[in-house]
Formats: C-alpha cells, structure tokens, sequence
C-alpha cells in the first residue's frame, strides 16, 4: 500500500505544480488555458436542484425471486435493460435482493420533486410491485412516506405524492431545445449513493428504441447505474430536460450510453394520471412496417419514407376507415412518416374520437383516408394456426406453398393465403422465411389460391424486387426478395 501511496503522491505534485509555473511554449499560445476555462462547472447547479432530487426506497411484501428471467443467451439481454433498483452492490447482473424468493425485497431508485405540495416524478418500474414507498430527502434527515398515485408501463414514468408542504421543487425545463453536443448532468442514487451526480454531453435527441413505442428517447453518455432510475436529466442552465430511465449494458452496469424520457412527456403522462389515474391513448388497430429502399422499388414509391400496413385488425377504427394490407401511409395529419416509430407516437397523442388524415399510397395511387381514432387497450391473445402438412407447390422464388385450409385460416384471422411447407430454396433461402410462415400478398396485391400467387409472382421480370407479406403467429412482416 505504501509504494502505491507514494506513487501517487507523485504523481499529484507532478500534476499540481507546473499549473502554477509552466508557461506555454509560443507554439502552443494560450490555448490549452482557454480550453480548460471552457469546460462547465456543475457546481451551482448540484446546490439549486440537488436539494429537488431525491431517493425512492420501495419495499416488497415477498421479493419477486431472482430477476434473472431472461437469459445472458436471449437477445433481449443484450439490448436495453431496465435498471434492477433491487439489484445488490457488487452482486452478479440479474440477482435478486438478499433474502431468498419469499423473503422481502428493498429496492433503490430516484426522483425528483416537481410541486411544493409534495408530487414527485420517479419511473414505473422503481416502484412497479411494491408494498411500500418511502421518499427520502437529499439532506438525509427526512423521510415520509409517499402514495403512488399512478403509474404508465409504456412510457416508464410514474407519479408519487406525499403529504407535505413548502418542498424544495426542480426547474423543469424543453428537452426539444436539445441538441447532440450538449452538456448534460445527471443526479440521483446510484447503487444508494444518494445526491450523486454526473456528466456528459447528449449523444442524439429522439432516438427510436427496439419495443419502445410511444417516446422519442434521449441518448446521452452520462453514467448511469442502478438506483438512478427515475432521477433527473438536467441542461446547464439546471433545467430538467429529461428523467433518466434505460441504460443499453452486457453487463448490468453503465457501458457509455443511457437513456432518458423527454420532461415533456413524462409531464404530459404525469398530467393524465393525476387527474384520471391513467393515461388514454389513441389507436387505429394497424400493424407496421418501416419502408426500406427494397420496400419502395417494390411498391414503385420514390422514396423510402412512411410505413406500409402489414396487419388491419378487424372492426378496428383503421379497418371502418378502408385502410388495407399493403398500404403505405406517407402522412399523418400533414406531418411526414420519416421513420417507422414516427406513426405510433402521432396516433398515441391523438385523444380517442378525433378524426384524423392520413396521406396513403395504394397501388401506384396517392389517396386520402380519414379515420375516428379509437383508445388503446391491452391486446386480445389469439391462437396462431398449426403448422401444416409438408406437401405443396413449387414457385418460381424457391418457396413451396398449399393453401390455407378454412380452419387455418379462421385461426388466423385472414380471407387467404398460402403457407411455405418446405424449407425454402435458392433466393428465398437467404430470406428470413421459414417453414409454416404464411403469405396473405404479394407487393400490395392480396390473393384468393395458389394459382393466383404463382401468376403474380410469374409476372415479375428477372432483377424485380417482390415484396411477399409473410405472417408467422401473431406477427406480419413485408420480406423484399430479389427475382432470380
């Protein structure tokens, strides 16, 4: 220990005495002093909000056993976990909180105060399955005990109040002000360290993340662990632009990138669930696809923007408006579909019974369609057909395909269709078809029997791009195929 002590000290005095008596070279000028004075100083703003922030202990009537659900093999695991607030300090990634699966279960996370009368912004899943929440104040000497008054899984943003008065409140800010570049500083209790704080600059503004439908994420490098969940995101004037929610990690841990909810929409949210104690979303009853550069040369579109319909969910407000498989919405309401999770947000926003326009192309055609938009709900569990048997046709792109029977076809909740029953072959094997998909259309044209899907793929010419509309179970997906 002594060598090391001693290495260091060196190594301070090195570092600590030429700032005082070096003078800078002519080639150098006074350009690494004006670089130095550059960078910010958090300090005042650690002192205004640090004392608005503050650290969410939830506690479990019988801790939820081990998290560690999802396997290190699923490639969910590697993209963007949810911090664990009852991960333990220094415990492997996905280990639950000490005491065994039917003992009880404390958890850390953060928040920050957003009225005097004691509402307090934190994320859904700091306080998701608890029994108790406690709101401990930033100077330590005060705790109370706080009522969650709602909370929204499909943004992370939940809605504490405790019974008190005269609280120190945060500065909220516009996280549409943002800009990659900026500073930004995070302050919360990471692993329980409360009134922590951190920095970095944002890495981009409105970031689309794989499940995350509804937020336009913002990406910073700040570092963020377990137990920062639900603290504030905050700009250099100690504004909250943001509430730190998501880290993408191999390993449990903060690995340079980080994810917060814009204030925005967490005030929005915040906003529904103090009134009505949850959050109202629209709906059409579509589902989507992006349009890629394939996608488009195959619907003869000069773009590659908006999204193609893949899925009308019957008596759904998208089905009473006349959308249909296959088309590609451009526009919603006159705002551009520039990427895929553009359309959701837009619809989501919209309160259920207004009418809105959407700017459609059908079939070489650009059309207009209005429809009532209606509320989300949770969605219904269907039962996906069986596989069928091993016996078909061959078609000119190396699939071999049958019929739908009626069964298979009332199971699945589609007028026709054929289903691939070999593995696929030439061209098609280099596709993500398998064996049991079913395809309902080729490019935007539906078809009635076999015959008609190996005409329409008959009239294709040798370099065409195809556009086959697979569904595997629940799920549709337009899979571009080059003629071959």
């Amino acid at each position: 220990m002594k060598p090391l002590a001693l290495v260091l000290a060196a190594l301070l005095a090195a570092s600590v005495q030429p700032a005082a008596a070096q003078v800078p070279s002519p080639s150098q000028g006074a350009s690494a002093p004006s670089r130095a004075s550059s960078l910010p100083d958090f300090t005042a703003l650690v002192k205004k909000q640090g004392p608005a922030v503050v650290n969410v202990i939830t506690t479990r009537a019988a801790a939820q056993g081990p998290q560690g659900a999802i396997s290190p093999e699923d490639p969910l695991y590697e993209f963007f976990r949810r911090f664990m607030p009852e991960l333990p300090e220094g415990g492997p990634p996905g280990q639950g909180p000490p005491g065994g699966p039917d003992g009880p279960g404390q958890g850390v996370g953060s928040g920050f105060i957003i009225s005097q009368d004691g509402y307090i912004l934190t994320n859904a899943h700091v306080v998701a399955g608890s029994s108790e929440v406690t709101v401990r104040m930033a100077d330590a000497k005060r705790e109370f005990k706080a009522k969650v008054v709602g909370a929204d899984e499909r943004t992370d943003v939940a809605l504490l109040k405790v019974e008190q008065s005269g609280l120190p409140v945060a500065k909220l800010g516009k996280s549409s002000t943002l800009e990659p570049g900026q500073w930004v500083a995070a302050i919360g209790s990471p692993f329980g360290f409360a009134n922590t704080i951190t920095a970095g600059i944002v890495s981009a503004t409105e970031r689309a993340l794989p499940a995350e439908t509804y937020l336009p994420f913002i990406q910073t490098d700040v570092a963020v662990n377990p137990g920062n969940s639900g603290g504030p995101l905050l700009n250099l004037e100690g504004e909250v632009v943001g509430i730190n929610s998501m880290i993408y990690s191999r390993t449990g841990g903060y690995m340079g990138v980080s994810f917060a909810i814009p204030i925005e929409a967490a005030l929005d949210v915040s906003k529904q669930l103090r009134e009505t104690g949850k959050v109202t979303r629209g709906r059409l009853g579509i589902g989507i696809q992006p349009v890629t550069k394939e996608l488009a040369q195959s619907f003869k579109l000069d773009s590659a923007d908006g999204v193609v319909v893949v899925q009308v969910e019957p008596g759904s407000p998208a089905e009473k408006a006349g959308l249909q498989v296959g088309d590609v919405i451009l526009s919603y309401n006159g705002k551009k579909i520039e990427e895929g999770n553009m359309l959701p947000r837009l619809v989501g926003e919209t309160k259920p019974g207004q009418q809105a326009k959407l700017d459609i192309w059908r079939k070489g055609e650009r059309r207009t369609v209005a429809a009532t938009v209606g509320e989300l709900q949770a969605p219904a569990e269907r039962t996906a057909a069986a596989k069928p048997p091993a016996q078909g046709t061959p078609s000119k792109l190396g699939l071999s395909v049958r019929e739908l029977q009626p069964e298979e076809r009332k199971k699945l909740g589609v007028e026709h269709g054929v289903v691939v029953v070999d593995a696929p072959q030439g061209a098609a094997a280099r596709t993500p078809i398998r064996r049991g998909d079913v395809i309902v259309a080729v490019n935007q044209t539906a078809f009635k029997s076999v015959e008609e899907f190996n005409e329409l793929i008959a009239a294709q010419q040798k370099g065409d791009t195809v556009a086959l509309l697979v569904r595997r179970g629940e799920g549709a997906l337009y899979v571009p195929m080059e003629v071959g």
